[in-house]
């Protein structure tokens, strides 16, 4: 029987990650959660529990050899720029980049033992389409859009490296921004293709990226955005 593969998605409780779980358990992987809860954990997923912005996850025993790395932790802090301190820009700057950083550097060795190892981060639309309210996020996401040019280069031919990045999603993150008919209409409305993104959008361009199909890409910045950051319409 050959051996399954590896995945480690950190943050697989909810929205994206959870989709993205579930895909990879389908196509036979045996996949690892790294987040403080397993609840909303799909079936068949390995919980270790530990906040990624501490060491406590780092105790746990991880697969010798990892195919497929996923860091979905994110937030959304949209404030004007006078009412952002530099905590708020702290706070943004360890959950979307350090935290990736952490997780990469500690599985960089179990990425290497594996045939054909791939790492899928995530960026936002905000970093390439200006967007009022957006500095601290768009900062984070920034880095992180650096640190994927940067890793896929430093890691080629081995380890492929990539980012998906979004427009809003309807996840439980964004649940505050589509509280109401009234407030999803309108951002259905700002998106060319006229509604916002759904986990599943996300979740299928990870599962591609991570995948033998997507074995000549490395170092790209996908555009999942409902048309957003490159039509007018």
């Amino acid at each position: 029987m050959d051996k399954k593969k590896q995945a480690i998605v950190v943050g697989a409780t909810g929205g994206i990650g959870q989709k993205v779980s579930q895909l990879l358990l389908n196509d036979n992987y045996e996949v690892t959660n790294i987040s403080r809860s397993n609840s909303g954990l799909p079936e068949g997923v390995d919980h270790k529990s530990g906040d990624i912005l501490t060491d406590d996850w780092k105790s746990h025993d991880y697969p010798e050899s990892i195919d497929a790395l996923v860091y979905c932790p994110g937030s959304i802090n949209l404030k004007p720029f006078r009412s952002l301190n530099t905590e708020d820009f702290s706070k943004d700057f360890k959950l979307n980049f350090l935290g990736a950083v952490e997780v990469l550097q500690h599985f960089q060795k179990s990425l290497k033992k594996a045939d054909s190892p791939s790492v899928v981060l995530y960026s936002t639309v905000a970093v390439q389409q200006g967007m009022p309210f957006h500095a601290s996020i768009s900062a984070a996401k920034g880095a992180i859009e650096g640190l994927v040019r940067t890793l896929a280069s430093e890691w080629a031919p081995k380890i492929r490296v990539n980012a998906v990045a979004p427009s809003l999603v309807d996840t439980p993150l964004a649940e505050k921004l589509l509280s109401s008919e009234n407030k999803r209409s309108n951002a259905d409305d700002r998106h060319p293709l006229k509604r916002v993104g759904q986990p599943d959008d996300i979740a299928h361009m990870t599962h591609y990226l991570l995948s033998d199909k997507a074995s000549w890409m490395s170092g790209q910045i996908i555009g999942v955005d409902g048309g957003l950051s490159k039509l007018r319409v």
